[in-house]
């Protein structure tokens, strides 16, 4: 039971990375790049994603069609004051953005900002497996060599999570350093 909780909150964490590890954009680009972008749409801060379609035409453009025409001045705007580095054009029927090349210097800020992602998985994995112990500890009817074994599994899952990090910065990692 314990050990499902931990590697329950370990996979979180993991997911949790690779989410984040979305919105840092590798010179390509990428609908995710747009995910935190919301417009007032009647009232009410609605994601970009729920008022158009994102699409990318080729590997440097982001294509933003509005399924209303009013919302084209709206979504340039959104897209603006969300302050991602990025230029939007408008058509009059839809909002293209051209993603720049990285310079050598921004892909390095790119990849110490995913290594820090990283980091935070890993005290996030760390904390569960904290948690998991403290629970271990808890549990009345162990002795002390079943105490043991279950705190070696928990570091063994610990371990385990831990490489995937690894693996997934590393992967990110060639992604933003491939020009």
């Amino acid at each position: 039971m314990v050990l499902e909780m931990a590697a329950d909150n370990m996979k979180k964490s993991i997911e949790h990375l690779e989410k984040e590890l979305l919105k840092i954009r590798a010179g390509r680009a990428n609908p995710a790049m747009l995910e935190g972008v919301k417009l007032d749409y009647y009232g009410a801060q609605t994601p970009l994603s729920q008022v158009s379609n994102i699409n990318t035409p080729d590997a440097r453009t982001l294509s933003v069609q509005p399924w209303e025409k009013g919302l084209i001045t709206d979504i340039e705007k959104a897209i603006m004051a969300a302050n991602l580095g990025l230029n939007p054009q408008n058509n009059g029927e839809m909002v293209i953005i051209n993603i720049p090349a990285l310079t050598e210097e921004r892909r390095k800020e790119l990849v110490r900002s995913a290594r820090h992602e990283a980091e935070e998985a890993r005290i996030s994995i760390r904390n569960s497996r904290k948690e998991a112990n403290d629970e271990i500890k808890k549990i009345d009817d162990l002795n002390e060599d079943q105490m043991k074994d279950a705190e070696e599994e928990v570091q063994t899952l610990t371990n385990k999570y831990i490489k995937k990090v690894d693996s997934v910065l590393e992967n990110k990692e060639k992604d933003i350093m491939t020009v």
